[in-house]
C-alpha cells in the first residue's frame, strides 16, 4: 500500500510518575510490524530500547489533550506518547493504525479458525515444569484439553421434571468447576517463554469459555421459568425447590439469616458463607425502620481513590475485557473487574452529594423566589465535586436489591446563610433571646439536622431512590435514578435517567431537576471522570428556571470540566444570573445587578456525615453488606475482594430466580412506586399536611 510507509521522528514517551515524560526517537517498521524506539537518533544503529508488536494492537488518541495518544499491544504492554501538535499526532496515529490493520489481518489469514484446531490436554505436571513446555511450532490452543461431557442419550421427555433439572444443575456445576480450572491453568502460566498467559489464543479461549457458561446459565434459567409456569405457581407450603438449590426448602429460604451447610462450601471463608446465607428480606423484614440520629456518629472513614497501582498492574485484564465489548453495548449486566471499584456503594455516593448541607439548608432562607432559585443552582453545582472520591475514575459498588443506606448531618445554625446572605443565625433576635422548649423542657438544639435514606428499589433495571429532609426548615428532596452504562470505545458513559424534586414547604415551591451524564475517559491509561449534557431546573409556581450545560472536552483544544448556565425568569424572559467555570474547581456567578461572586470548590468546607456503627446496622445496610469487600480492597487483596463480591452477586441472582419461579413480587422498604418514579413512604410534605389538618380539626 502507498500508505504503508516507514516513518520516524521524536515523540515524548510517558515512563512513570517519577520520571514523567521523556523525548525518544521512534521508528515505525512496516515490514516487520514493529514500533521501536531509541534514546536518540544517533543511537538508531544500536539495539532498540523498546519494541512493540503492532499485530492486534489498539491505537487510540487520548481524551486528555490534542497531542497525546496510546499504543496498546496485544501482549498488554502500552506506550503513552505525545506529539508536538495535533497534526503530527494524526499523522502517527493514522500510519500506526494502517500498519496494525495490515499485520492483524495477515495473522488471521495465516491461522485456521479455532474450530478446525485440535484440542489436547497436558494432563500431567505443572504449567511451569519442563515437561509441559510447548515447542515453538505448537499452537497455544492445543496445549489445553477441553473436556466435552455428553448427556445420556435416550427417550426425550416432553416436559422436564425437577429431577432432570437437578441433574442439569449438577452437570453445569461440574462444567463451571472445569472452566475455573482452565482459567486458573492459563493464569498460572509464566509471563515469558513460548507459552504465556497473555497468548492471544488463550485469551480468546478464556473469553469463549466464560461466554459459553453464561449462555448455559441463561438457558437453564429459562428452563426453570418454564417449569415454574407449568406448575402455575401452585406450590404448597414447605415445598422443596430442589431444581434451584437441592438442599434449601422454600420455608427456610425466607428466614432471615438462616445458615445452610453445603459440603462444597466448607473451604470458603466464614465471611463468604455468611454473605451467601443472608436470606432475602421479604415480608418479614421489610417494615420501615426509624433511624435515631442520636445513634449516628461522625464518620471517620476517608477512603480516597488516588491509587493508580492496581489499574496499571491489571492492564491485561482491562484489555481482555475490552476485547469482549462492542460499541454501544449496555454494561448493566457486565461484571466489571473488582480492582476498579471504589470502597463505597452507589447509594453512599448519592449521600456524598449532600456534603455541603449549609448550602442545601440556605436555599429555604432565600428572601425571594429569584434568590432561592440561584441558591439551589449554587448548591447543585457544588455537590458533584465532593461526590467524587479523588481524580481517578473508579466505580462504586452496584447496590443489590433491597440494600439501604442511612446517614445524617448536623449543621450549626450560625453557619447557614440567612436571607441577607451572611452567615448569621437563621432566627430573628427575638427568637434567639428565648429559645423554644420541647415538651420535656430541653432547649432547642443550636444545629440543624439533615437526614438521608437511600434504597435500591429495582435490580433490572437498576433504580435507586433517595430522600433527604431538614424538618426544622420544612424542606426535603426526593429523587430516583436509573443508571444506564454504555461502552463507547475508549470511554464508558453513564446516563442518569430519572428526576428529583426539592420541596420548600414554607414557600409552597417545588423544584424539579435532572442529573448530567458521567463518562470514564482514557480507561486504558489513567481513567478520569467527565460530566456532560444539559440539565434543567424548574419551579412552576414562581416561573423561574435554570439551564445548565456540562461541556465535554472537544477533540481539539478546549478546557476540562467546563460548565455554563443561566437562571431565567420565564414570564419576563430575562436572565437574572449567569454561571461559568469548572464543576470541580472555581465557579463564577454573575448577577443582573452586575455583582460577581466566585466559589472555589476546593476550599469549601465539607461536613462529615454521621452513620451508625457497623454493629448497629442491619444486614442490608450498605457498609455492613459490603464490609468484607471494602476491607479486602483496603488491604490490597483483590482476589479476596472478588470472592466476597461474587458471593453477594450470586446470592442476589439465586433470590431473583426464586422470586420469578414462585411469582413472589419484590417488596420495597422505604420507597413506593408512583407512576414512573419512586417516592419516600413518609415524606415531609405528607407529615406537615397531616399535622396542619389535625390542628385545623382541633380548632
Amino acid at each position: 500500500s502507498d500508505h504503508m510507509e516507514n516513518i520516524c521522528g521524536y515523540l515524548m514517551k510517558y515512563t512513570n510518575l517519577v520520571t514523567g515524560w521523556q523525548y525518544r526517537y521512534f521508528v515505525l517498521n512496516n515490514d516487520a510490524g514493529l514500533l521501536e524506539y531509541f534514546v536518540n537518533e544517533q543511537s538508531r544503529h544500536l539495539k532498540p530500547r523498546g519494541t512493540l508488536q503492532l499485530a492486534g494492537a489498539v491505537i487510540s488518541p487520548s481524551d486528555e489533550d490534542s497531542h497525546t495518544f496510546t499504543v496498546n499491544a496485544a501482549s498488554g504492554e502500552q506506550y503513552k506518547l505525545r506529539a508536538t501538535d495535533a497534526k503530527e499526532r494524526q499523522h502517527w496515529v493514522s500510519r500506526l493504525q494502517i500498519c496494525t490493520q495490515h499485520h492483524t489481518e495477515a495473522i488471521g489469514k495465516n491461522n485456521p479458525p479455532l474450530k478446525s484446531r485440535s484440542f489436547s490436554l497436558a494432563s500431567q505436571g505443572s504449567a511451569n515444569s519442563p515437561g509441559v513446555q510447548r515447542r515453538p511450532s505448537q499452537n497455544a490452543v492445543s496445549f489445553f484439553n477441553v473436556g466435552h461431557h455428553r448427556l445420556p442419550t435416550g427417550k426425550r421427555v416432553p416436559i422436564m421434571q425437577p429431577d432432570h433439572l437437578v441433574d442439569v444443575r449438577e452437570m453445569m456445576s461440574q462444567a463451571e468447576g472445569q472452566q475455573r480450572d482452565l482459567i486458573r491453568s492459563i493464569e498460572c502460566l509464566p509471563a515469558s517463554g513460548h507459552l504465556t498467559s497473555l497468548d492471544q489464543d488463550l485469551l480468546m479461549l478464556k473469553a469463549t469459555s466464560m461466554a459459553t457458561m453464561n449462555c448455559l446459565n441463561d438457558c437453564f434459567h429459562i428452563l426453570q421459568l418454564q417449569h415454574a409456569s407449568q406448575q402455575k405457581g401452585s406450590l404448597p407450603a414447605g415445598t422443596t425447590i430442589s431444581w434451584l438449590e437441592p438442599k434449601i426448602s422454600l420455608a427456610n429460604h425466607f428466614k432471615n439469616g438462616a445458615a445452610q451447610n453445603f459440603p462444597a462450601e466448607i473451604n470458603k471463608p466464614a465471611s463468604v458463607r455468611e454473605e451467601q446465607s443472608i436470606a432475602e428480606p421479604c415480608q418479614l423484614t421489610r417494615e420501615p425502620e426509624e433511624i435515631n440520629p442520636d445513634e449516628e456518629l461522625e464518620d471517620i472513614c476517608d477512603d480516597k481513590e488516588d491509587d493508580l497501582g492496581a489499574v496499571e498492574e491489571q492492564r491485561s485484564v482491562i484489555l481482555h475485557l475490552l476485547s469482549q465489548l462492542k460499541l454501544g453495548m449496555d454494561l448493566t449486566r457486565v461484571v466489571l473487574p473488582t480492582f476498579i471499584l471504589e470502597k463505597r456503594s452507589l447509594l453512599e455516593m448519592y449521600a456524598d452529594f449532600m456534603s455541603h448541607p449549609d448550602l442545601f439548608i440556605a436555599i429555604a432562607n432565600g428572601s425571594s423566589p429569584e434568590e432561592r432559585m440561584i441558591r439551589f443552582v449554587e448548591y447543585y453545582l457544588t455537590s458533584f465535586h465532593e461526590g467524587r472520591k479523588g481524580a481517578i475514575a473508579k466505580k462504586p459498588y452496584n447496590p443489590i436489591i433491597g440494600e439501604t443506606f442511612h446517614c445524617s448531618w448536623r449543621m450549626p445554625k450560625s453557619n447557614v446563610a440567612t436571607d441577607g446572605g451572611n452567615n448569621s443565625s437563621a432566627h430573628s433576635p427575638s427568637e434567639q433571646g428565648t429559645l423554644p422548649k420541647d415538651p420535656e423542657g430541653q432547649a432547642e438544639p443550636d444545629y440543624y439536622t439533615v437526614k438521608f435514606v437511600a434504597e435500591q428499589v429495582s435490580h433490572h433495571p437498576p433504580v435507586s431512590g433517595f430522600y433527604a429532609e431538614c424538618v426544622e426548615r420544612n424542606m426535603c428532596v426526593n429523587a430516583h435514578v436509573w443508571t444506564k452504562s454504555k461502552f463507547l470505545g475508549m470511554s464508558i458513559g453513564v446516563t442518569m435517567v430519572g428526576e428529583g424534586v426539592l420541596h420548600l414547604l414554607e414557600h409552597g415551591e417545588e423544584y424539579t431537576f435532572s442529573l448530567p451524564c458521567a463518562y470514564a475517559r482514557s480507561i486504558l491509561t489513567v481513567p478520569w471522570v467527565e460530566l456532560g449534557g444539559k440539565v434543567n431546573i424548574n419551579c412552576a409556581k414562581t416561573g423561574y428556571s435554570a439551564s445548565i450545560n456540562f461541556h465535554t472536552k472537544p477533540f481539539y483544544g478546549g478546557k476540562l470540566h467546563r460548565v455554563t448556565g443561566e437562571v431565567k425568569q420565564n414570564m419576563m424572559n430575562t436572565v437574572v444570573c449567569r454561571v461559568q467555570g469548572e464543576w470541580n474547581s472555581v465557579l463564577e456567578f454573575t448577577y443582573s445587578s452586575g455583582e460577581t461572586k466566585y466559589v472555589d470548590l476546593t476550599k469549601l468546607s465539607v461536613t462529615r456525615k454521621r452513620v451508625r456503627p457497623l454493629e448497629k446496622q442491619g444486614p442490608f445496610e450498605s457498609r455492613r453488606l459490603w464490609q468484607h469487600v471494602t476491607e479486602s480492597l483496603r488491604d490490597g487483596d483483590i482476589d479476596k475482594a472478588t470472592e466476597h463480591k461474587r458471593a453477594l452477586e450470586e446470592r442476589q441472582r439465586n433470590e431473583e430466580r426464586l422470586r420469578a419461579e414462585t411469582e413472589t413480587p419484590w417488596c420495597t422498604k422505604y420507597f413506593l412506586k408512583d407512576g414512573d418514579g419512586w417516592v419516600y413512604h413518609k415524606p415531609l410534605w405528607k407529615t406537615v399536611s397531616a399535622a396542619q389538618t389535625q390542628q385545623t380539626d382541633s380548632n
